[in-house]
């Protein structure tokens, strides 16, 4: 299956029916999404790999890389709504591969498997009150499970992206600029539309 196909097939993933704003919860495009799995596959990071989904919310990047040869997917989040989404939407996009919908802390994973592990999240950006430096602590996770992640960042979170990288032994091997188009989902939210940069890393942690 082409990117192209993948995407097709994730524009069936539902968004949040009631998205809570503290956890940050906006849904990935099938687009990006379709672009991240298909990127870690030509890598070689998925097959034969046990993917994470850290946060995964509706679950688009577990359904997505369960379309491929992963020797296990999780799709781990702490909103039991979100989860009961994310089962519901592995039903409408009926992937090759099960996945395992885990409650949990993405900052706080209990995994362990033989395989070697493959991160694809979207992070919170940290962006609301009480919540900040949420990415930072989703990436300490990413770095003491993943030997490769692939995580999507607030625009300008290059610089710290690489010097959290650096201090932990690993390596930013590629980085691209995303757009992330937002519905109106807040009450903040003043625009029915709004379309955020993004930038998206992959890292190799070993």
């Amino acid at each position: 299956m082409g990117k192209r196909a993948l995407e097709r097939r994730l524009s069936a993933v539902a968004e949040f029916e009631e998205p809570r704003v503290e956890l940050e919860q906006y849904p990935t495009p099938a687009d990006l999404a379709a672009h991240l799995v298909h990127l870690a596959d030509i890598h070689g990071d998925i097959g034969g790999k046990t993917v994470l989904d850290l946060g995964t919310g509706t679950g688009v990047l577990a359904i997505g890389a369960a379309t491929r040869a992963p020797s296990r997917v999780v799709g781990l989040d702490r909103d039991s709504a979100a989860l009961r989404q994310a089962t519901e939407n592995e039903r409408r996009v009926d992937p090759a591969h099960s996945i395992d919908w885990v409650l949990g802390d993405g900052t706080d994973v209990p995994l362990c498997p033989d395989d070697p592990v493959t991160v694809l999240m979207n992070p919170p950006f940290g962006a609301q009150r009480g919540n900040e430096h949420a990415d930072r602590a989703f990436l300490e996770t990413t770095a003491a499970v993943a030997g490769v992640s692939y995580s999507i960042h607030n625009e300008g979170s290059m610089a710290f992206v690489e010097s959290f990288t650096a201090d932990e032994g690993g390596e930013v091997t590629h980085a691209f600029r995303a757009e992330l188009p937002l519905s109106r989902q807040f009450e903040f939210q003043r625009r029915e539309r709004t379309v955020l940069d993004a930038e998206v890393f992959r890292i190799e942690w070993r």
